[in-house]
């Protein structure tokens, strides 16, 4: 039986090409300040292990490498992983990087110390995001770090294009991205797709004008729930 999330979780198919451009990739080499901090938050734990979910050119990945973590990244972009792996060995930082999807993580439980996951989770519907995140919940272990991000409804594509499913949309003829399905949430939304997590920090900002994201780094609590 075909997985129903394979049909919505689609963009990677437009980041594919996308990261084949130079240009396109410029805009995507520096780490994100929330992701630069989880580096002396798990100095301050001492963690080691980082899963960096939806990697692209490995960005994120590379830079917890040359801090001294030890980094897996996975992404379904063979052309952004090829373009990480390039980065990797020029630079002599060794991360190992995988093909896989976002919502279907292929590791055994409670893997990894610390998880990132920048702008992909939304990439599919509610059902998708959910199934995402419960897969991070499971690979991270008890006291773990989780760096992402989520689109929020104040974000000025909500509600452009055709509804696919609820606060999923999809702009049919956009020839980036927003051609595949996107999922917006409210708080609420969030904090409940993140019910095995503590937040530390949450904030609705603007990555570009007008482009709202909840970007949240939160902990997978020592004692979890069963």
């Amino acid at each position: 039986m075909a997985d129903p999330s394979a049909k919505l979780a689609t963009a990677h198919e437009n980041w594919n090409e996308r990261w084949k451009d130079a240009t396109s990739r410029a805009a995507w080499q520096a780490p994100e300040p929330l992701v630069q901090a989880l580096a002396d938050r798990m100095r301050e734990r001492g963690l080691s292990r980082v899963l960096d979910v939806g990697c692209g050119i490995g960005r994120h990945a590379h830079y917890l490498a040359t801090q001294g973590f030890a980094c897996v990244g996975v992404d379904a972009s063979e052309s952004g992983l090829a373009y990480a792996r390039e980065q990797a060995s020029g630079s002599r930082v060794r991360v190992d990087y995988r093909v896989g999807t976002f919502y279907d993580l292929a590791f055994p439980d409670l893997s990894f110390d610390a998880v990132v996951a920048w702008n992909v989770l939304y990439h599919g519907d509610g059902e998708v995001a959910r199934r995402a995140i419960d897969g991070i919940e499971r690979v991270l272990a008890p006291g773990g770090l989780y760096v992402g991000t989520m689109l929020s409804r104040r974000n000025v594509q909500y509600g452009r294009g055709r509804e696919v499913a609820a606060d999923t949309f999809v702009v049919d003829g956009d020839p980036g991205d927003k051609g595949h399905p996107h999922f917006y949430c409210s708080t609420a939304t969030l904090i409940g797709l993140h019910r095995g997590f503590e937040v530390l920090d949450l904030r609705d900002r603007a990555q570009t004008p007008g482009a709202f994201h909840w970007e949240f780094t939160m902990e997978r609590p020592a004692s979890t729930r069963c």
